[in-house]
């Protein structure tokens, strides 16, 4: 087994499917551990720096209980907290926490901010997620496929919507590392970019797995093993494109009906959160301008036994502790 201590997580491209894998497997150990109430403080002593330039629930949560369940204490900064790339450059900032801290957590905006720090900083530094990338959810998601399908090669998942930022990126690489069929359903403006989709595609032929795109979506949904979306508009994203991607994107919605033609023991994946009802600020805005009850999924399938979005959400906790077990060198 390699080991990946000192290394960053930045980006799935930059790991083997075998460590992949093992980073998976001890994940699984982690969370069978905690599931048994037994401890687990690989790190204990260690500090970690978050860095949230942009907010969240699920990342900052699953960082700060899985920091503490292996014995480390965390600092967290919010986007009022920190002064990097204002009044501090990147790279003094990274100079700077690193000598304070035994690895780094950014979320925020360009990868190649992320680099940077990872660049400078002298410890592992691992993304959060940036605008191109997202590689802890993947990682989550990874097992959480595994989990309910027992392996991932040969596995189909089918990505409805945007499909050129961080999610749909990260998980065309991950299938790709994996051995997995990756099929991008979108309208052909909204697929990734044709760089990164090379990259993957050579993946893809070392490992057996494939990637495709399709603009439509009962023909890219069947016999698919996931069904898989986000919401229409990104973090940081005006206002003013809501009109455009709610024309565009609504045919690719995931229904009972896309369910359906994916056929029994299909899942739904989502990364959430999720504008499925009328729950939230944002989708009591949406039904006054646009009168739709949901956007991305029905609330049918969001609330369907098929839909496993929060073992996946639960998952961020147990594979973010093991990238920073793993890195850390705590196992």
């Amino acid at each position: 087994m390699a080991s990946l201590k000192g290394r960053s997580f930045l980006t799935l491209l930059d790991y083997s499917q075998q460590e992949i894998n093992q980073l998976l497997d001890l994940a699984a150990d982690l969370k069978a551990q905690k599931k048994a109430g037994k401890k687990h403080q690989l790190c204990k002593g260690k500090n970690v720096a978050l860095i949230f330039e942009k907010t969240s629930t699920r990342t900052r949560c699953a960082f700060e209980v899985a920091a503490s369940d292996l014995g480390m204490n965390s600092t967290y900064l919010d986007p009022k907290a920190s002064q990097i790339g204002k009044k501090e450059s990147i790279k003094d900032t990274a100079r700077v926490l690193g000598r304070m801290y035994d690895g780094i957590e950014y979320r925020g905006y360009g990868q190649e901010i992320v680099e940077e720090l990872a660049a400078y900083a002298g410890v592992p530094v691992w993304n959060g997620l940036t605008n191109e990338y997202h590689p802890t959810q993947v990682l989550a998601d990874l097992l959480t496929i595994r989990e309910r399908f027992g392996q991932l090669a040969g596995r189909h998942l089918v990505f409805f919507g945007d499909c050129r930022y961080n999610m749909a990126n990260s998980l065309m690489i991950g299938c790709a590392k994996m051995g997995m069929q990756f099929t991008a359903c979108a309208p052909e403006k909204y697929f990734p970019n044709e760089e990164l989709v090379a990259d993957c595609k050579n993946i893809a032929k070392r490992t057996g797995g494939s990637i495709s795109f399709e603009t439509d979506p009962a023909k890219a949904a069947e016999n698919a093993d996931v069904l898989y979306t986000d919401v229409w508009v990104s973090m940081g994203e005006p206002e003013e494109v809501w009109a455009e991607r709610i024309a565009d994107l609504s045919p690719y919605r995931v229904t009972r009906e896309r369910m359906e033609e994916a056929g029994d023991g299909a899942v739904f994946m989502h990364c959430l959160p999720s504008f499925h009802d009328l729950e939230t600020e944002i989708g009591k805005d949406i039904h006054a301008k646009f009168g739709l009850t949901c956007m991305e999924v029905e609330d049918e399938v969001f609330e369907s036994k098929a839909s496993i979005v929060f073992d996946e959400a639960e998952n961020r906790m147990h594979t973010i502790k093991a990238v920073m077990a793993a890195t850390l060198g705590g196992k």
